[in-house]
């Protein structure tokens, strides 16, 4: 007999999440009855994540501000510092940043949450007791992770900003009112509608696979360790290939 297809296995993969977000979307109504839970869900998937999402946007905003200023005093555009910095983390740099932070931080955190749920068959007990595990413990954690993703992009967006505001016009001597002026003039709403649908995109993406990877790891220690690294992997690969579709399809239209 012929070794496993591993393309068919990514298929098989793919189908069975796709189940699971379909049963898990059955799900999200009924569990907004509890908002206790939910609104736990966003505190530990969101405010949690604060100080790191603000440490990284502020330093990525330091280094985009050095970095732009050396390529645009290159063509005598240093004024344009302020433009190139916001379209730079709106459009690209703060959802996607924003979401592989998520995908370390809180989403290797609902994945072994619920992984050791299961090893410790808690999730079982609920299925004896009638009561269903995707509706009480899955879908608060998957809500809770797509309604801060579009929230923490913003402040990373906005801390990112500063810090690059800091570097050029505290540092570098770019005027302010160039800074902030020209910003203001080039960067439209498309642009943040850009910036909010891929991390709405990312969001589902990173909460999704974290949350299955969670429910459906092996009911032992190395089982939860290997579903939290599957989470970290598949968020990442599948957030730079939203990115790009997600892109291509915002040029186009």
């Amino acid at each position: 007999m012929g070794g496993r297809n591993p393309l068919l296995d990514v298929f098989a993969k793919i189908g069975r999440v796709a189940l699971f977000l379909g049963r898990l979307l059955g799900q999200c109504v009924p569990s907004i009855a509890h908002p206790r839970l939910l609104i736990a869900q966003i505190y530990n998937t969101g405010a949690r994540s604060l100080i790191i999402i603000m440490l990284c946007g502020l330093f990525v905003g330091m280094v985009l501000g050095l970095q732009g200023y050396d390529l645009l005093q290159r063509f005598g555009s240093e004024s344009a510092l302020g433009v190139a910095a916001a379209l730079g983390l709106v459009k690209e740099l703060g959802p996607v940043i924003t979401a592989l932070l998520f995908a370390g931080r809180a989403g290797t955190s609902l994945t072994s949450e619920i992984g050791l749920m299961r090893a410790t068959d808690q999730l079982t007990a609920m299925e004896m007791m009638a009561v269903d595990p995707v509706r009480r413990v899955v879908a608060p954690r998957f809500l809770g992770g797509v309604i801060v993703m579009p929230m923490l992009t913003a402040i990373f967006d906005a801390v990112g900003i500063f810090g690059a505001q800091l570097i050029g016009v505290g540092l570098l001597g770019v005027e302010s009112g160039s800074f902030w002026s020209q910003m203001q003039s080039a960067v439209g709403m498309r642009d943040v509608n850009e910036g909010l649908a891929k991390s709405l995109v990312f969001g589902v993406a990173c909460s999704l696979m974290a949350v299955y990877e969670g429910y459906h790891a092996e009911p032992t220690a190395e089982g939860v360790g290997l579903a939290t690294t599957r989470t970290v992997v598949s968020s990442a690969v599948l957030t730079l290939v939203f990115d790009y579709v997600l892109t291509a399809a915002f040029m186009n239209s």
